[in-house]
């Protein structure tokens, strides 16, 4: 899914050259994992692989800078705003997931991907994975592409970025049509 989020949203020319092969390797190693600690390793390359060419889907402003600028994944806390709205995403989706999880009498807390530790909805965290690209990034994507979130709508104190309560509001609706 982010390999088909990076094809369908590249705002550039063209995508990076063994971009989309290299997706493709990972993919063969993830199928080839023997165990947890290498299906991990698969799954971390291809994120970075992902977030590496993240800012390749952002729309860039009317004098062809960057409005927000991304260079790589951050987050407990997140530097940038682009980070604040991913994080503030992952963690609206592994809520959803929570709930739907629990309406149908499963325990969100124990999962096989991820490993169970306190308060930490591992099954509902292990739903979300294939989501992420699809509903967490995409309405990043659209918020920031289509003007629905600004860089004035972002609070920066002791390194860390958040989001402003109107911010906040916007976001939660682009979500939630998105969702």
């Amino acid at each position: 899914n982010q390999r088909t989020m990076l094809r369908r949203n590249w705002k550039e020319d063209a995508a990076p050259p063994g971009l989309v092969d290299g997706f493709q390797q990972d993919l063969r190693r993830a199928r080839r994992a023997g165990d947890l600690g290498e299906l991990l390793g698969a799954e971390g390359q291809a994120a970075a692989r992902y977030f590496s060419a993240f800012a390749g889907m952002l729309s860039r402003g009317p004098d062809q800078s960057l409005a927000f600028d991304f260079t790589t994944r951050n987050r407990r806390p997140p530097a940038d705003p682009v980070n604040a709205l991913l994080s503030f995403a992952y963690t609206l989706l592994a809520r959803s997931w929570t709930v739907v999880l629990t309406a149908v009498g499963f325990d969100a807390y124990r999962g096989f991907y991820h490993q169970p530790r306190y308060g930490r909805p591992a099954l509902a965290l292990d739903m979300m994975e294939s989501f992420r690209p699809l509903i967490a990034d995409s309405s990043v994507l659209q918020a920031i592409n289509n003007g629905e979130v600004r860089p004035t709508d972002f609070i920066s104190a002791a390194g860390s970025v958040a989001l402003t309560a109107d911010g906040r509001k916007r976001f939660i609706a682009a979500f939630e049509r998105r969702l």
